[in-house]
């Protein structure tokens, strides 16, 4: 599970514009680090560093360099997952940019380009937050000129009937209608989730049929206390009036990008020491079997290696992306870990007992026993898949809730992402805009990094890890609302504790002004600043959204009375104003209890009224505003990276491999068109 965005680190990511800092050249001589390289509609793209890879050993870079080759080779398969017709739309423009002669200038070829950046930011044609499909800026009459010019060699004719006017036939109108596949993943109350969602993880089948099918194998093994993720490496599809599944493996779907996955986790076995051989060659089994319960295996062994100074995440693992939450995204991250910064993440794990015995929530619904909880900051190598171009900042893992409670989870922030976030921020004026009291625009500055940094620690380290099913809960009886409870429950979690002495106590917080600048923080961006993602007219659709704006307009509407969280107009501009952050910590509390209660109950109905009631309706004055004020700054709401490059650098005369060299110099478009050309192995119809 991961924060996509959290507080003050999403607040970076959604509000930095540029930005420079020294860098150390081969050479030693200072030179400059472009932090932000490419700004286009509402994207900002960055650069990451890699610090302290050049002084790794050699085994754990050419470990990292067969990983990031692992974790690069299933691109395809998410751009299919999110949609059937991501692929050849994708190769059509490439095709296009890559053999167009004619000017590349004027409104409608700086459309085209945008477009075409946006779908590799988003995998495919839909947003990559709000999941709405992409409109273009330029003409379908532009659109024939850019074609008829494109070499039929040029395009994805494997897609259509192997001609230029079969694939014009099937690609054109799903481009350029806005009726057609509108949405990626609708979560509409009352809708059919399924036959209204672009998604590519059902075929033929309706939301009823899909719920019943994946029921029954729950109920069949009802009595499993080690049940396995139902349909996650799968497409229902529907034939023959027959409901089936097509499993992702090796000499599956998806089976030639797979083979190349596995290539390189083999690759990466040769160079791995005990226990991660053994992590990664259960990972292999599992691509090649397909089978869920190797899966498990995998997940058991990765989850109890917790010496290994490299670590990854490969595979299909969150399922924010299917309405339902059974199938599971690709992504990939590959990193090391920061080891002073570890430090403080080791603190949260050493007193993970501590936190549970003292939640707020019912004695029913904690762990007796907290097991296996390790957490650490880390160093991103790379990253792929769901997690690129925009990643998270933070990622609990496995999601089982049985190898949870038997095995632990663990626990990763990503220090060098949100260190790249900060510097691409400063001076950016968010600050001055949205803040209203000097106090807390200095708390902020003081603490506001470290709060957004604990958050996440909590969020992921004990949030996701804590709390437990009551009997007979299996886990989806939330559907649709599950993933926005579930990263509320996390929230609540973190927020709470952040603000508790014992975090004084232990080290972690020099005094309780970093909880009150993260819940100054949190509570702007839940009530207004995340507004500025949102289309005119439309309502909160991601998860994470959700869950922030619930918690923050639930605790906002209880605390109402006692003036807890104000909305103060100065100016006329709106300002969010926490008066009471004592008094909030105790709403905090309230609700965390509620949401747990929720979560291990399976309380579907008071799950769908707490996101539906506080979560998905934007206030429209409001939201124009924040708009008006957001644009008047010029800054883009979204934010993603590039990747780093690594070579290996071999001896001339024996060919053996002597380092890794990391690079920092390709464009955003140099990058995706590599990717396209490097690591493109799916057909284009799957």
């Amino acid at each position: 599970m991961k924060p996509i965005l959290t507080t003050i680190a999403m607040s970076v990511m959604m509000f930095g514009m540029g930005g420079c800092a020294g860098d150390e050249g081969a050479d030693g001589a200072e030179k400059e680090f472009q932090w932000t390289i490419d700004r286009f509609d509402d994207i900002r793209v960055m650069r990451y560093r890699v610090p302290g890879f050049e002084e790794l050993p050699l085994d754990q870079k050419m470990l990292i360099y067969y990983l990031s080759e692992a974790a690069l080779s299933g691109r395809d398969i998410l751009f299919d997952q999110n949609f059937r017709y991501n692929l050849p739309v994708r190769r059509t423009l490439e095709g296009i940019y890559r053999s167009w002669e004619g000017p590349r200038e004027g409104a409608e070829w700086q459309a085209f380009e945008t477009y075409l950046k946006k779908v590799w930011f988003a995998n495919g044609m839909h947003h990559h937050y709000s999941g709405d499909k992409f409109v273009p800026g330029f003409t379908e009459e532009y659109f024939d000129t850019l074609l008829a010019a494109t070499p039929v060699e040029a395009l994805p004719v494997d897609f259509a009937d192997g001609s230029r006017e079969g694939l014009v036939a099937a690609i054109k109108s799903v481009i350029f209608d806005p009726a057609l596949y509108p949405v990626r993943a609708n979560q509409a109350e009352g809708a059919d989730l399924l036959t209204t969602s672009a998604m590519n993880y059902y075929e033929g089948v309706t939301q009823a049929e899909a719920e019943k099918f994946y029921a029954a194998m729950a109920a069949a093994n009802a009595s499993d206390q080690t049940p396995i993720s139902y349909g996650l490496n799968s497409k229902l599809v529907k034939s023959n009036g027959r409901l089936r599944e097509i499993v992702w493996k090796e000499d599956g779907m998806y089976g030639s990008a797979i083979k190349q996955i596995v290539f390189w986790l083999e690759k990466a076995a040769e160079v791995a020491t005990d226990p991660q051989k053994t992590v990664i060659t259960d990972l292999v089994n599992y691509y090649r079997s397909g089978d869920l319960r190797d899966f498990d295996t995998y997940n058991v062994a990765w989850v109890r290696d917790t010496v290994s100074h490299v670590d990854f995440v490969n595979g299909f693992i969150e399922n924010y992306g299917d309405p339902l939450g059974f199938k599971s995204s690709w992504e990939a991250n590959v990193n090391f870990k920061d080891i002073e910064a570890t430090r403080r993440t080791e603190t949260i794990s050493d007193n993970a007992q501590w936190f549970e015995d003292n939640s707020p929530v019912d004695p029913r619904y904690k762990k007796p026993v907290v097991k296996g909880v390790s957490a650490k900051v880390i160093t991103a190598a790379i990253i792929g898949g769901d997690c690129f171009p925009a990643t998270p900042i933070g990622i609990n893992l496995p999601n089982a809730d049985w190898i949870r409670r038997d095995h632990g989870s663990k626990s990763v922030t990503i220090q060098n992402i949100t260190d790249a976030y900060d510097k691409a921020a400063e001076g950016n004026g968010f600050q001055e805009e949205f803040v209203l009291r000097k106090e807390d625009r200095e708390r902020l500055k003081l603490w506001g990094s470290l709060g957004g940094n604990l958050h996440t620690d909590l969020h992921e380290c004990l949030g996701h890890g804590s709390g437990q099913l009551a009997a007979g809960v299996t886990g989806a009886e939330l559907r649709q609302y599950g993933s926005a409870v579930e990263e509320a429950r996390a929230d609540l979690f973190a927020l709470y504790y952040l603000a508790d002495p014992k975090m004084v106590e232990i080290g972690l917080i020099p005094s309780l002004d970093v909880a009150w600048a993260e819940y100054a923080s949190y509570m702007m961006n839940g009530l207004q600043t995340q507004m500025s993602r949102i289309a005119p007219g439309k309502n909160v659709e991601e998860s994470h959204m959700r869950n922030r704006q619930a918690v923050a307009q639930w605790c906002y509407e209880r605390g109402r009375e006692e003036n807890v969280i104000e909305k103060v107009v100065e100016g006329g501009k709106t300002y969010i104003v926490v008066n009471d952050f004592e008094r909030l910590r105790g709403l905090i509390g309230e609700l965390l209890r509620e949401v747990q209660r929720i979560k291990s109950t399976g309380d579907f109905e008071a799950g769908r009224d707490f996101i539906e009631g506080y979560g998905v309706k934007v206030d429209p004055a409001m939201h124009a505003e924040v708009l008006e004020r957001y644009t008047a700054l010029n800054l883009a709401p979204y934010g993603g990276f590039v990747n780093p490059r690594y070579e290996l650098v071999r001896n001339a005369n024996t060919g053996e491999v002597t380092d890794v060299k990391v690079s920092y110099d390709e464009s955003y478009v140099e990058q995706l068109l590599r990717y396209s050309r490097d690591y493109s192995f799916l057909p284009s119809k799957n």
